[in-house]
């Protein structure tokens, strides 16, 4: 995503004539929706106890995490009300851009943000990791199965939480339909063990680079003057993210025990594959991590947009100045 987000970008940017069609968007976020319910297993639901408090506490994470944010893009940065809400959300890039984009705001300063925020993070920390504990890079391991590796059975579940998630948030009115309703309810059917099945690895990469291209799209026309500003923008964000992140993972250690280490790859707003990664590659608890970054993703999808329009009545401001 992030590869073809630049490239784009770029091309936008030396004003060569792009767009993408917004259905071919519209069905690639179904697919990520997918791949982010296959993410829960039965496997860790006997780990839950354990992880209960600081599970618990990625919701009080996001308040504030978000919260000192919002203040910090609409009173230092100058952002507008809606553009500031969605640009400090902690995660979700391609949904808050969807969904800030369509309640008001400008969906290119949101996707830049969070575009750099997650570069910043992926970039330093494994590096930080590497001076600090030794951590050493490994390849990459091929995620999911092939498409032609699938059983037949698991592709229909598969395609059925697609369709049918997506109808079903469209009609209960649900914010970023396309993704929230195919997640929520591929996440039931794997946590009821009815299918094991990633969606093919083919079908994401195609997805993530669609979604990427799309990202990319929004900055046609777009003057390097606002870039720059995003991006000195988006990097004192991160850097109040990553703040807040180190203050949850050490009070959560000395309450609970559990590794700061991992704790901290739990909580970092970055990518969910590339903090596994760090973590298995550390020997710590990656399904710890994974789960963290799951149920983070999880709160901002469905959360933040149903608060904003609270928020929004209550402080008169829906629409961007």
């Amino acid at each position: 995503m992030i590869g073809s987000l630049v490239a784009v970008t770029a091309g936008a940017m030396l004003k060569l004539p792009l767009a993408l069609p917004g259905q071919l968007r519209s069905i690639m976020v179904v697919v990520l929706g997918i791949m982010l319910g296959s993410s829960f297993s039965p496997a860790i639901l006997p780990q839950l106890g354990n992880w209960a408090v600081s599970l618990s506490a990625l919701l009080l994470y996001v308040l504030v995490a978000g919260g000192v944010s919002i203040l910090y893009f609409r009173r230092l940065c100058r952002f507008g009300p809606i553009t500031s809400y969605f640009s400090a959300m902690p995660g979700g890039l391609s949904e808050m851009v969807l969904v800030g984009g369509e309640l008001g705001g400008d969906s290119r300063m949101i996707s830049l943000t969070h575009a750099w925020r997650i570069l910043l993070i992926i970039m330093t920390l494994p590096f930080m990791f590497q001076l600090w504990l030794a951590y050493d890079p490994a390849t990459r391991p091929t995620v999911g199965l092939s498409l032609t590796e699938i059983p037949l059975s698991d592709m229909v579940v598969l395609a059925a939480c697609a369709v049918i998630g997506f109808y079903l948030a469209k009609l209960l009115r649900l914010p970023a339909a396309a993704i929230v309703g195919p997640m929520i309810l591929s996440a039931a059917v794997h946590l009821a063990g009815w299918t094991e099945a990633d969606p093919p690895r083919e079908l994401v990469a195609i997805a993530q680079v669609v979604v990427g291209a799309a990202i990319g799209c929004r900055f046609t026309g777009i003057n390097m003057r606002l870039i720059g500003k995003c991006i000195v923008a988006a990097t004192g964000g991160t850097i109040i993210l990553t703040f807040i992140s180190l203050l949850f993972a050490w009070v959560l250690h000395q309450l609970t025990g559990l590794s700061f280490v991992a704790l901290l790859l739990a909580f970092a707003p970055g990518g969910l594959a590339e903090m596994s990664l760090i973590a298995l590659s550390l020997s710590l608890d990656s399904a710890f991590v994974a789960t963290h970054h799951i149920v983070r993703i999880f709160i901002v999808v469905v959360c933040a947009p149903l608060l904003f329009r609270l928020l929004g009545h209550f402080l008169k401001a829906p629409v961007e100045d």
